[in-house]
């Protein structure tokens, strides 16, 4: 390849699951609920290295933070199934040929869990959240161009019941994109 990636490009790292996952991604933020973890100040540790270089070897992990490379793989499992951290491939839409992203404002009434259910069901949809404000939600989407956006919007968003109001904002330019907060 050559080309060498930012911070915000990383194709590797560990995100905290906030919110719940589209299609592509296993609903892990309810494990999160049904399985409460206490984090101690190793568990943080890992989390943080693992943000860092989230391909580092069990047995890295284990000198950083003084223990066995048996318990590494455990903690880092327990973390891994209780839905509190997932990790993944983190790519740049751009260069893998996705040319469009926007942030989309959504207006709606009745069950706002089944409207956002819904909206997260769909494959170009990252993340959905239930939010206060002039919305009450947020979807991030990515899409190939402005005509799979178009269609998008209109053939699959305003079909959902509930949904009133749509207003998109399209991205011109990613200046940030981060996965540190977990371990703060």
């Amino acid at each position: 390849m050559g080309q060498e990636f930012r911070e915000s490009e990383r194709l590797s790292a560990v995100k905290p699951l906030r919110g719940t996952g589209g299609s592509r991604t296993p609903d892990l933020a309810r494990a999160t609920k049904a399985i409460p973890l206490q984090l101690d100040d190793v568990s943080k540790k890992l989390i943080e290295l693992l943000q860092i270089d989230g391909r580092s070897s069990y047995a890295a992990l284990a000198k950083e933070v003084n223990l066995s490379e048996a318990a590494v793989r455990q903690r880092v499992q327990r973390l891994i199934e209780s839905g509190l951290m997932q990790i993944v491939a983190v790519t740049d839409p751009l260069l893998v040929g996705f040319r469009r992203q926007a942030m989309i404002g959504i207006k709606a009434t009745g069950d706002l869990k089944l409207v956002a259910s819904q909206i997260g069901a769909l494959e170009e949809v990252d993340y959905v959240v239930i939010c206060a404000g002039s919305f009450d939600l947020l979807a991030e989407v990515v899409c190939q161009d402005d005509s799979h956006l178009l269609e998008l919007l209109n053939d699959d968003l305003r079909s959902i019941d509930g949904v009133t109001t749509i207003e998109t904002f399209v991205y011109l330019q990613l200046e940030k994109q981060t996965y540190t907060w977990g371990a703060r």
